[in-house]
């Protein structure tokens, strides 16, 4: 072989692995976004019922057209090409909202771990508390006919085997979904050792980055 073709091949075999090095230095990342407000009243006091039924409108209800995302949420964002979401109307309007352009991958497996609304009579609160005191109970096992934290454990692995192989993929994944669920993924991301970048609130467009090396 020439010798001067041998340099060459030799110079491109360093290159290709340089690159491949660089590529495995670069962290992949997974962002956990929730979803903007919904277009939908809060009743100051409600009764148990009055929770059940609000607990369904929020189920059916879009996003309000008068919350923009934040726009270092937007920057975020604005090199991803796909975005995740759930099948409910607030979490896909959102995830369309913040990136027009991307594609947007509605599934079902990302919708929020529900809540029923717990049977106290005569007792009335502001829905926060309401959600408080129901999640509380879902956890001790109150969970009439809803899908149990064992199960909605299990969907969040589910949901993170997807995000990260997109994030291998890609370099980096996006949901927009819903803040208790998000926390459930989150949590199963750090046991495979993703780093946390945020704090999952109940804040609407709350965003929380988790990366890790290759």
């Amino acid at each position: 072989m020439n010798p001067q073709a041998s340099v060459l091949k030799a110079d491109a075999m360093v290159g290709v692995a340089r690159a491949r090095d660089d590529a495995k230095a670069q962290p992949v990342r997974v962002i956990l976004i929730r979803h903007g407000r919904p277009a939908l009243p809060v009743s100051p006091r409600a009764s148990h019922h009055e929770f059940r039924d609000y607990i369904d409108a929020y189920e059916d209800a879009g996003l309000d057209p008068d919350d923009a995302p934040p726009e270092e949420l937007q920057d975020l964002v604005a090199e991803i090409t796909a975005v995740f979401t759930s099948d409910r109307k607030r979490a896909h309007e959102s995830a369309k909202a913040l990136a027009p352009k991307a594609e947007l991958i509605v599934d079902p497996l990302f919708v929020e771990a529900p809540l029923a609304s717990p049977r106290i009579p005569l007792l009335k609160m502001k829905v926060p508390k309401w959600a408080v005191v129901a999640r509380i109970l879902w956890h001790a096992g109150y969970h009439p006919e809803i899908e149990n934290y064992r199960k909605a454990k299990h969907r969040a692995a589910e949901a993170t085997d997807i995000l990260v192989r997109r994030a291998h993929s890609d370099g980096a994944a996006a949901l927009v979904a819903h803040g208790y669920f998000n926390f459930l993924i989150g949590r199963e991301l750090r046991h495979r050792g993703f780093r946390k970048s945020g704090s999952h609130r109940a804040k609407f467009w709350n965003a929380v980055v988790y990366e890790r090396s290759h």
